[in-house]
């Protein structure tokens, strides 16, 4: 691994980034294939939180926070700080001062494979932060890593400049060089299923909206109208 910082990045454009938030995690990841999601346990660490920018990336050393600090200089207003680790980490590497700090820098939100703490007072700041972990366990500024190169984050290859969107369904990334179109295919999906909404509302059933019945029906399943005929 190079310690070294990259200054100048390729980032994706900001209203097509915008666009992406808009339609928000889930609609973004189906309309990119069904690809870009991050683990799971990538979770805000307060509700309500969303938040979509281009990936600043860290890569952090487990336990030492010393290149999220270097990362700060590096953020431009409306980008996302994408932090992963050497290996598995869930110490809280993350706290109210390192967020006063990009705040004050403009930055949409946080996305960090370890721990956060100081939840409260960045709740109340109003910092959206996605977090592996909530842990008061401190942290050191001992080894260097590297900023604005690529990584992985919670299982994603992430590269600087990727447009990032996070809400309370998880995190999804999209390559830069396909932002665009995935927006364009976000909007239509979005769409047709306000479109489904509709029907629903209404009282059309799924079985009808979708033409499951016959599909159901060739599968096996049965309707029978009493237990003692099941």
């Amino acid at each position: 691994m190079k310690t070294v910082v990259v200054r100048n990045i390729a980032r994706s454009e900001a209203a097509v980034v915008q666009r992406l938030g808009a339609l928000g995690v889930s609609t973004v990841h189906e309309a990119y294939g069904r690809c870009g999601l991050m683990k799971p346990y990538m979770r805000p660490i307060w509700q309500g939180c969303a938040a979509a920018g281009p990936a600043v990336t860290v890569l952090a050393q487990p336990g030492d926070n010393w290149m999220i600090h270097v990362a700060v200089e590096q953020c431009r207003p409306g980008d996302m700080l994408v932090v992963g680790c050497t290996t598995d980490n869930a110490d809280g590497m993350f706290g109210e001062l390192l967020a006063t700090s990009l705040k004050a820098r403009g930055v949409t939100g946080l996305v960090l494979d370890a721990g956060c703490r100081d939840v409260k007072a960045i709740r109340e700041m109003g910092f959206p932060v996605w977090s592996r972990a909530i842990s008061a366990r401190g942290t050191v500024k001992a080894t260097l890593g590297a900023v604005n190169v690529p990584i992985v984050c919670a299982g994603l290859l992430v590269t600087p400049g990727d447009a990032v969107v996070a809400d309370e369904d998880g995190v999804v990334v999209v390559a830069r060089a396909a932002a665009a179109e995935v927006a364009e295919k976000g909007a239509k999906r979005k769409a047709d299923e306000d479109g489904k909404r509709a029907k629903l509302a209404s009282g059309v059933l799924g079985l009808d909206m979708y033409n499951m019945r016959e599909a159901l029906a060739r599968a096996g399943l049965v309707y029978v109208d009493r237990p003692d005929e099941a």
